[in-house]
């Protein structure tokens, strides 16, 4: 068993996110002491943004050496491809996924969406067909900590910024073949203590549902 953490805050270990994704950790290696857990820390700058051979393979229909010459080499270290291949097999190996992220501007930031397009990659993780795009990758349960300095959940009362990350990051992750997608959130972390706690309150009332209903199915 392989947990897969990415953890997307430039604030990192002091951040919403990060603490929610530790709770959401935590009571995972409870049901799976033995667990492997592997960190992939996407806000350190150790990612690049796809290049030009990236957008040339993909341009082409090539995946790897066989299908368009030498020049696309997946194993090269010299291209983006390489990382591409290496964050796809990472995510291969996980039989879980949990994502750590703030909201930036209502939507992923810019660290997670570069996880993203090396991950989503034509006919590697997903494929073109009549019936639209179908993912390649097993299913696997995936679970979204999500931090936002305001509110995008629908509360009387409260007014409500705009959200496209949960729709942006379920259609993405759909895309590829993730299905099984859980998402938890610390909201209002940015209109002070009083708010920030009852947030945090209501996220660990959530796991603690979330998690008894799942140990309680056959």
């Amino acid at each position: 068993m392989k947990i897969l953490r990415l953890t997307c805050s430039p604030r990192r270990e002091l951040s919403e996110s990060f603490r929610l994704s530790e709770a959401i950790v935590r009571r995972l290696l409870e049901r799976h002491p033995h667990a492997e857990l592997m960190e992939r820390a996407l806000a350190d700058g150790t990612i690049s943004h796809v290049d030009g051979h990236y957008a040339r393979v993909l341009g082409t229909g090539g995946t790897t050496a066989t299908d368009t010459g030498p020049a696309f080499d997946v194993d090269s270290p010299r291209n983006s491809l390489a990382e591409s291949e290496t964050l796809i097999r990472e995510l291969e190996a996980a039989d879980i996924l949990v994502i750590g992220t703030p909201m930036h501007n209502y939507t992923v930031p810019s660290a997670l969406k570069a996880w993203i397009d090396h991950v989503v990659r034509v006919h590697r993780t997903f494929r073109p067909s009549p019936h639209g795009k179908e993912g390649m990758l097993a299913d696997r349960p995936t679970f979204i900590a999500v931090s936002a300095g305001g509110s995008y959940a629908r509360e009387p009362g409260q007014s409500r910024q705009p959200d496209f990350l949960t729709p942006y990051l379920t259609a993405v992750l759909n895309t590829i073949g993730i299905r099984d997608i859980t998402f938890f959130s610390v909201q209002r972390s940015a209109r002070g203590p009083e708010a920030l706690h009852d947030s945090r309150h209501a996220a660990a009332a959530h796991l603690d549902r979330h998690f008894s209903a799942s140990a309680a199915r056959p």
